[in-house]
């Protein structure tokens, strides 16, 4: 296996750890408006996430990061082809962490309700935006002999890219309300396991219809072991819920963001961005690469760096690791309170 192809494999670990993290982040912002009925409920579904979002989101910085120095090409036809559906998630993120600071540096409820609403809609617009952009990716889109794209953003709104964008949604907001369940105690907890079987359900549906059309498309064996592996997760996860076993059902929730992000690169591969113009002038792991020297250089700080920050962001989750309910939060939030809770 060549150095390229070692890259890709870890670029798509990167992505899949930042889904699977970001995922359930992202589900829970959603469930803000959906699960929450009052401030002090709003504040519960915060506080579960508050203390890991902003260590989900290093993943998200490290993947951008790792395909910058290791397939510049991808990098840029990918950032300058999707330059707008990025820069509204990009715009999402920067709001989503401004609300989880701000909202409690002031009382009043129409404060912290605004910043609420901005957590609501800048969870679910990411969720469903990466969807779509991943499954343009694996579609294909208009590149031609220069690695330009040449295509418009009407281009990138088609029916297969929408499901992708309802099925990463629903997903990840599923997954959001299996951490709901598994992270609080009285009627939160009994209504997110409820709640995680109805989109669980929905999931599955949207999940079937979207992998198999990326299966028959540009399917292969392995992507078909990685699509029967998601349906089961993603059955033995709603199972689960329903039988009020949170952790294995979030074990089997996580498998299933693994398998679906797995088999969306399965899919691509050898190609980082196809060709819908002509298969020649389609982006590879070979033709789209660094040089082997500055992968090399990036193998031995990759082994060096990565333990480290896999045992840091395992040891934040182990300290938040105890469930809250709204017996935890105070009656009212003050200027003081600290930031995410």
């Amino acid at each position: 296996m060549e150095l390229h192809d070692v890259w890709f494999v870890l670029i798509a670990v990167l992505w899949t750890g930042y889904f699977f993290l970001e995922g359930f982040d992202f589900g829970v912002g959603v469930l803000t408006r959906l699960l929450g009925r009052d401030r002090r409920e709003r504040r519960v579904l915060i506080n579960t996430i508050g203390p890991v979002w902003d260590g989900n989101e290093v993943w998200l910085l490290t993947a951008v990061g790792a395909t910058f120095a290791a397939f510049p090409d991808w990098y840029a036809t990918l950032l300058s082809g999707f330059y707008l559906p990025l820069l509204l998630i990009l715009v999402c993120l920067i709001l989503r962490g401004l609300a989880f600071e701000y909202r409690a540096k002031r009382p009043e409820e129409r404060w912290q309700t605004n910043w609420e609403r901005a957590i609501f809609w800048c969870s679910l617009l990411p969720a469903f935006l990466w969807g779509m952009a991943f499954a343009n990716i694996v579609r294909g889109v208009a590149i031609d002999a220069g690695k330009e794209y040449t295509g418009g953003l009407l281009d990138l709104v088609n029916p297969y890219a929408l499901l992708g964008g309802a099925t990463t949604l629903v997903l990840f907001t599923f997954h959001g309300a299996v951490f709901t369940a598994l992270k609080t105690v009285g009627g939160i907890r009994v209504r997110a396991r409820a709640l995680a079987v109805r989109l669980g359900s929905a999931a599955a549906v949207l999940a079937v219809v979207f992998l198999g059309w990326t299966q028959l498309d540009r399917g292969d064996a392995a992507t078909l072991v990685a699509l029967a592996v998601a349906a089961g997760a993603l059955l033995a996860a709603v199972r689960a819920i329903a039988a009020g076993r949170e952790g294995w059902s979030f074990a089997f929730s996580g498998a299933t963001v693994v398998a679906v992000v797995a088999l969306l690169f399965l899919a691509l591969y050898p190609n980082v961005m196809p060709s819908t113009l002509h298969p020649d002038w389609s982006l590879t792991v070979s033709n789209s690469s660094s040089s082997d020297y500055t992968l090399t250089i990036m193998t031995w700080l990759a082994a060096l760096a990565t333990p480290l920050v896999l045992l840091y962001q395992g040891w934040t989750y182990w300290v938040f690791r105890k469930r809250i309910g709204t017996q935890h939060i105070a009656d009212d939030a003050s200027p003081q309170e600290p930031a995410r809770t």
